[in-house]
């Protein structure tokens, strides 16, 4: 257990060594403003000592009150560089806070890329939430509370060398052994630390398997070997705070040893030292220095190293084992140029895709071509696959056999880069973040000038509400938004991208039959178009449709599907021997269940099914 705890530590120094490096100058402003915020510390002794020697003591009051009144000067100076140092300590701490954002991110991105989801992917929230902010701020506190006990305990040493240096030697041995003492202590306590949140996690895991299987338990009459089980672990974490209790021993010690053992030898040698031609303010100013500022300041260090110190180095650990830095990916280097897609287009060769190993296809050995200028609308009942179709097509799916190719390339050959600048995939939920409404219809490409955003939005409708909300540079704030404008954003963005082919998954479905029709003309005339269609009239307008239907789809025109697939007359609306498309609205009761699960009919028209 030792080297792995000393691994960490090592990581976190070395970790901590180059951040503070790569700030040099946010560094360098923090020692600056250090040395103000020192002064009332530096001077309380000697100020005290002078104030008696050569005030109170000597009978003009008048003059120590004066020299007293220093340290109410250097108090307000010390104010003013405490304020100034968290201001610095900001300039160091944030930087690295938004690089382990930034590492946390590329890596779960990379691992959702990868085949399937890796475990990484699934704890990037609870690294990004919880993990990345405990590293913050325990490193913001130990720059500050280290930094901060440097300065203090070298203005308290050379205070008390100004009225009594032989008195060093009193007091800098035992603080240089507490502080040996504290390094060794903490060390060990790494171990313990980890031990601790090791033995939690055991004993949660535990607990709940128990508690699941409580009935069959009970059932087996195994209560006594469900209890041995759990009190296994409740013994480990016992002994693991032990072990944190002992650590928190130590800490008392150290200032005990550091603080408190010179305070007490100054103290036990004050006749010698006064009988040896040192003042009584002198001596009360030595006092001053150990009591007043070099005990609160060691025992504020070792509580915050205790404590933060240990939380930045488990933490810090954990995290970069699971992460990796963006700028130094380990395949960045070894792996080869991802290929480009030869030309527009996407196709499906011979794919076959289910939810599970047991269950059934919802495509079985299924080819399909989507080629440049082709317009593809594909319908099905609710569950039939039509969303997972979309990712196949696009490569964010991966299938259980053949092959997806995006531009005649397959797409587990893509970087994620080359398949966005091939295909873009816009579904149901529109995303739109906080910022202007130029960044947000940028997101896709950031390249794009004012004048193309205002012509996207123009052509597919969104000129009067990028209008209502005060133009390109308005800020945006989503949650005000209703679901169809965030779509038609959301829309204008996509068409914008530099992508031949656009994949809508039900990306119209809270905008009007009119809106959408517009929507879809365009994206049409621009290039590949494929449309998830939640409307009879987006399946019509569509130069080819494809119906699924369990594992058997069928791909054709409009009126050929309406004579040869059942399921397509009940989608449309048509009955059985109709020329004519009966009108789109009955009542919902007469409609089949899987007709109406599977496509929304237009407001203010209606659907006549008959059985038959």
């Amino acid at each position: 257990m030792t080297a792995p705890e000393g691994s960490a530590l090592r990581v976190a120094g070395r970790e901590s060594v180059e951040i503070l490096r790569r700030r040099r100058r946010a560094v360098w402003r923090l020692v600056a403003w250090s040395v103000p915020e020192a002064a009332p510390a530096m001077l309380s002794g000697l100020v005290v000592a002078r104030a008696l020697d050569h005030g109170f003591l000597d009978g003009r009051p008048w003059l120590g009150t004066a020299w007293l009144g220093l340290l109410l000067g250097a108090a307000v100076v010390g104010a003013a560089g405490a304020r100034q140092t968290y201001r610095a300590v900001a300039g160091v701490v944030e930087p690295f806070r938004d690089d382990l954002v930034r590492r946390v991110v590329t890596s779960a991105l990379r691992a959702a890329d990868g085949p399937g989801v890796a475990p990484a992917g699934r704890g990037a929230g609870a690294r990004l939430t919880h993990q990345v902010e405990t590293v913050r701020d325990s490193f913001a506190g130990l720059v500050l509370v280290s930094r901060g006990f440097v300065v203090t305990v070298l203005a308290a040493l050379i205070g008390t060398a100004s009225l009594a240096w032989p008195l060093l030697l009193l007091v800098a041995p035992p603080l240089l052994g507490s502080l040996v003492l504290f390094a060794v202590a903490l060390r060990l306590g790494a171990r313990w630390q980890r031990d601790y949140l090791s033995a939690g996690e055991q004993l949660a895991d535990r607990a709940a398997a128990a508690a699941g299987a409580a009935r069959d338990v009970a059932a087996c009459r195994a209560g006594e070997r469900a209890a041995a089980f759990v009190d296994e672990s409740v013994a480990a974490q016992a002994h693991a705070e032990r072990a944190l209790a002992r650590l928190s021993a130590v800490r008392s010690l150290t200032v005990v040893v550091g603080g408190w053992l010179p305070l007490l030898a100054v103290l036990a040698g004050a006749g010698w030292v006064t009988g040896h031609g040192m003042s009584t303010g002198a001596l009360i100013g030595v006092l001053t220095y150990l009591a007043q500022v070099l005990v609160p300041t060691l025992d504020m260090f070792v509580r915050t190293v205790g404590s933060a110190g240990l939380r930045f180095v488990i933490t810090l650990d954990r995290l970069l084992r699971r992460t990796e830095h963006p700028r130094a990916a380990p395949d960045a280097v070894t792996r080869p140029a991802a290929p480009r897609p030869a030309g527009p287009g996407l196709a499906l060769r011979g794919v076959t895709f289910r939810y599970g190993a047991a269950a059934r296809p919802v495509l079985r050995d299924f080819s399909l071509a989507v080629t440049p200028g082709d317009h593809l609308a594909v319908v099905g009942p609710s569950g039939s696959g039509k969303s997972t179709l979309a990712g196949l097509l696009c490569g964010t799916i991966p299938p259980d056999g053949g092959t997806v190719l995006i531009g005649g390339t397959p797409a587990e050959c893509l970087d994620p880069a080359a398949r966005a600048r091939h295909r873009v995939l816009i579904p149901q939920e529109a995303y739109l973040f906080p910022g202007s409404v130029a960044d947000n219809l940028r997101y896709l490409n950031p390249e794009a000038h004012a004048r193309q955003l205002l012509a996207a939005a123009d052509l597919l409708g969104a000129g009067p509400l990028l209008a209502h909300l005060g133009g390109l540079p308005a800020e945006l704030r989503p949650g005000e938004l209703s679901a169809g404008q965030r779509q038609l954003l959301t829309l204008v963005r996509a068409y914008v991208a530099a992508a031949p082919v656009a994949v809508l998954d039900e990306a119209t479905s809270h905008l009007d039959p009119a809106a959408e029709e517009r929507v879809e003309r365009a994206f049409a005339a621009r290039g590949a178009l494929v449309v998830i269609a939640h409307r009879v009239s987006s399946a019509m307008r569509a130069a080819r449709v494809l119906v699924l239907d369990g594992d058997r789809p069928m791909l054709g025109d409009h009126h050929t599907l309406q004579t040869t697939c059942p399921l397509y007359r009940d989608l449309t609306g048509y009955w059985h021997g109709a020329s004519e498309p009966a009108g789109l609205a009955g009542p919902a009761d007469r409609v089949a269940p899987a007709v109406r699960a599977g496509l929304r009919d237009d407001p203010g028209q209606a659907v006549a099914h008959r059985a038959g």
